[in-house]
């Protein structure tokens, strides 16, 4: 039985893989599991039907036989565990990589998001200059922490893991702003990840939701 996943019917992001779903899809795809999207519109989001897989009425979802999980962090820890190709067997890589996982969501990501706030939704306010400021300081600590770990290497940890897509993924928000100018090793590390098949497949799958919603 194919896994099912929820994605918007009209994506907000406007065809730049930055939903939810998106690292879900590149993680079914690294594993090499084919899987089925049921589209959903904002109001059926927040239906009772929708609800009963996500509480919070967002996407994604993920469903494969009876189970139903939402979250997509812990949605692609599924996968790695399920599958192979993106956790390592070792018992010690493995735990390290699910640890940059939990980074990712957990340290790296919610400045990111404050700044999306900012940006979004709070222009119109007199402290928006100086909230915003303060919020990208808060990046860029981060960021020079993280650019400090991976150095010259690869990926964060080894080889390619789950750890690495998600942090990807977080750091791919950032597009636009200017501020991963200041980190040639980051931005190498997106562009490898951006490179491999399964992130193109993902990508050009979420695209083609945009792309149809758009001509439609």
């Amino acid at each position: 039985m194919k896994p099912v996943i929820t994605a918007f019917e009209e994506s907000p992001d406007r065809g730049q893989g930055l939903a939810r779903d998106m690292p879900v899809r590149w993680a079914l795809e690294e594993v090499g599991q084919p899987y089925d999207v049921r589209l959903v519109s904002f109001r059926a989001m927040k239906e009772p039907a929708h609800r009963a897989l996500h509480p919070f009425g967002q996407i994604p979802t993920y469903e494969e036989g009876d189970l139903a999980l939402f979250e997509s962090g812990s949605i692609v820890l599924h996968i790695g565990e399920r599958r192979v190709g993106l956790l390592p067997e070792n018992t010690n890589a493995r735990a390290r990589a699910i640890t940059w996982m939990f980074a990712a969501v957990g340290t790296v990501e919610p400045p990111i998001v404050q700044r999306e706030v900012s940006t979004y939704l709070e222009r119109d306010k007199a402290w928006h200059d100086e909230r915003l400021a303060v919020v990208e300081d808060r990046i860029r600590n981060r960021l020079n922490e993280l650019a400090a770990r991976l150095g010259d290497a690869e990926w964060l940890d080894g080889n390619f893991s789950a750890g690495d897509l998600l942090m990807v993924q977080v750091l791919r928000r950032l597009g636009g702003s200017g501020i991963l100018d200041d980190y040639p090793n980051l931005s190498a590390y997106i562009a490898r990840a951006q490179s491999r098949p399964a992130y193109k497949c993902a990508f050009a799958d979420q695209l083609a939701v945009f792309t149809a919603a758009s001509a439609g």
